[in-house]
């Protein structure tokens, strides 16, 4: 209904707000704020989904889901990074408080003016491989066609939305998405907190926290950079990876972080500070490598997620990302609440079962869509063939 550089724009203003409330304390005004981030998010995340694909095309959507993803989560390498620095006292001061939200609150405000300078992408024609037209041109600009708007608009978006919510296609990655959210939820909420509460991790085991959270930003941003420049037309060393070889490198990469966390940290580890012993001596190494490779494994999946998305969904990418992320999102909220009941080792399983189902998933749509495509393309260059010769 608004298109999406205004959803970007607005959504992103309820995330600087959201910021700017740690400022002042009160817990209505965070409850408050919480709901809006909660709207501010859905929109954001839509038109993010539907802009990047208005600006990629099939060889350059996995691209730059890629670097879009290493630049996303260079926020959470830099933002733990300097948390750890500043909240460095076990109690933490009003002072050092409001230093370090007015810091987060400019870059918000910044960041939300960068967005708003974010360029109207020019509709595509594609013409093919026709004779006399290189590479280079093969996409031409075309005026932009006229959209519904009002609730014209949003009663379409809606019917579309659940057109595909129901689409067999569509169910199927929903069983990717669903593991995506488990997984959110059991790196961003469950594993660093674990680490922390283990007495057996040493005295340091707090600031370990913060430690975890920065080695997950950094195996995101190496799983976003590395596939993404892989995934460019310049790669000459080992050729384009994309699609489901990401995803099932993603997958052996996040089972090792399961497998070191089932042995490295109590069951009860979840819950509070604890002293009962894991199947070996916890490690603070160990336990920093498991958050590097739970970064890069959800690095994996996400981008492969956003690329096939774009490609699969190129003229309904606004209900097909809405639909993503609202799964993912309820998936995280139901294991934030089975998280406060369950221990460590049932968590590991339910994620393990979830993403054997959701890696499963992907695969066979990815690969089926790489086949029709392909067959596509076979038979459009047969047609040519024989209209040649008839000539």
């Amino acid at each position: 209904m608004t298109g999406p550089r205004i959803a970007i724009f607005a959504g992103s203003c309820c995330y600087a707000f959201f910021i700017a409330t740690f400022l002042i304390p009160s817990s209505g005004l965070l409850y408050t704020a919480s709901a809006i981030l909660g709207f501010g998010g859905s929109l954001v995340w839509t038109g993010h989904g539907q802009y990047l694909t208005e600006n990629s095309d099939s060889e350059t959507m996995s691209r730059n889901s890629g670097l879009f993803w290493a630049v996303f989560q260079s926020s959470m390498f830099t933002g733990n990074l300097f948390v750890y620095f500043m909240f460095t006292d076990p109690e933490i001061d009003g002072p050092t408080r409001k230093i370090v939200f007015t810091v987060l609150t400019s870059l918000a405000i910044i960041g939300v003016a960068v967005l708003g300078l974010l360029r109207k992408p020019p509709q595509r024609l594609s013409l093919g491989e026709a004779e006399g037209v290189s590479s280079e041109d093969k996409e031409l600009a075309m005026p932009q066609p006229q959209r519904q708007t009002g609730c014209a608009a949003a009663w379409s978006a809606f019917r579309d939305a659940l057109s595909l919510c129901v689409s067999p296609k569509m169910l199927l990655l929903s069983l990717t998405f669903i593991y995506t959210g488990v997984g959110l939820t059991f790196f961003s909420g469950i594993y660093s907190s674990s680490i922390g509460f283990t007495e057996a991790m040493g005295e340091k085991r707090k600031s370990l926290v913060g430690l975890s959270g920065i080695c997950i930003g950094i195996g995101e941003v190496l799983g976003g950079a590395i596939f993404g420049m892989l995934a460019s037309r310049g790669s000459s060393v080992l050729g384009k990876c994309t699609g489901w070889p990401v995803v099932v490198i993603g997958f052996f990469v996040t089972l090792f972080a399961y497998i070191s966390a089932f042995l490295n940290l109590p069951n009860d580890s979840p819950f509070k500070d604890t002293n009962e012993e894991a199947y070996i001596t916890p490690s603070p190494i160990l336990a920093m490598v498991g958050s590097l490779t739970l970064g890069f494994g959800d690095a994996c999946y996400n981008t492969q997620i956003y690329s096939l998305l774009g490609v699969v969904y190129a003229k309904d990418s606004a209900p097909a990302f809405a639909l993503f992320k609202f799964t993912q999102s309820v998936a995280a909220a139901v294991s934030f609440v089975y998280s406060n009941h369950i221990g460590l080792h049932g968590q590991l399983a339910i994620l393990l079962v979830s993403m054997v189902i959701g890696t499963v998933a992907f695969v066979y749509i990815e690969r089926r869509h790489s086949r029709t495509k392909l067959q596509s393309a076979a038979g459009e260059s047969g047609l040519a063939e024989s209209v040649s010769a008839e000539e």
